[in-house]
């Protein structure tokens, strides 16, 4: 009988502290993921006309853009941005508009100066001494690379809040996982508590 009361109250103990820790994760899980809507939405941003599939393929291809570069296939042309998943979506059309100045380069790709045989090309130069310069003698930074800069830290910031979406997605479900679990246990040491109480039948 006292064996049975001390597994019936660690039931009660264990049941309850999970419960508790289940209400936790639950409630830290919505409030993060209500904070990742309220905070995209006070930005205001609203997908541009060209954040579709066939559009974004159009325009990579007239800005001849490798075939081997994986083009968006979410769609949020004129859609409030205002969910970690659009803000994803957001961040890959950004990186193709970003390719698109680029010519399809990348950050590690172009030169830091703009180069002064060609002023147009995006690749730019590193060398100071082929590098166009201002009034002041001093070298031209290369606008495709800081453009490429701006874009990174811009589609860093959404991917983020498309990772803290899915970190309070998950947490939503560990604490329903651990208030179940946690009730479960309860209603086992309830079982238990309430067998030992039996009287054995009489012969």
């Amino acid at each position: 009988m006292k064996g049975r009361r001390l597994w019936a109250i660690g039931g009660f103990i264990s049941g309850a502290v999970l419960i508790v820790f289940g209400a936790v994760a639950l409630y830290m899980g919505i409030n993060g993921y209500q904070t990742v809507g309220d905070e995209l939405s006070k930005e205001q941003i609203v997908g541009g006309s060209d954040m579709a599939p066939a559009e974004i393929q159009k325009a990579a291809s007239e800005a001849g853009l490798p075939a081997t570069i994986e083009l968006p296939t979410c769609d949020v042309v004129d859609e409030t941005i205002d969910t970690g998943s659009d803000a994803r979506c957001f961040a890959q059309y950004m990186r193709i508009h970003a390719l698109e100045a680029s010519g399809g380069l990348t950050y590690a790709q172009m030169g830091r100066f703009q180069s002064a045989d060609e002023p147009d090309d995006p690749a730019g130069t590193s060398d100071e001494a082929a590098a166009a310069t201002d009034e002041n003698g001093a070298p031209i930074s290369n606008g495709a690379r800081n453009l490429w800069i701006t874009e990174t830290a811009l589609a860093t910031a959404l991917n983020v809040s498309y990772m803290a979406e899915q970190i309070s997605i998950f947490s939503i479900v560990v604490g329903v996982a651990l208030v179940l679990t946690g009730i479960g246990l309860v209603i086992l040491a309830l079982a238990v508590l309430g067998g030992g109480d039996r009287k054995p039948a009489a012969s």
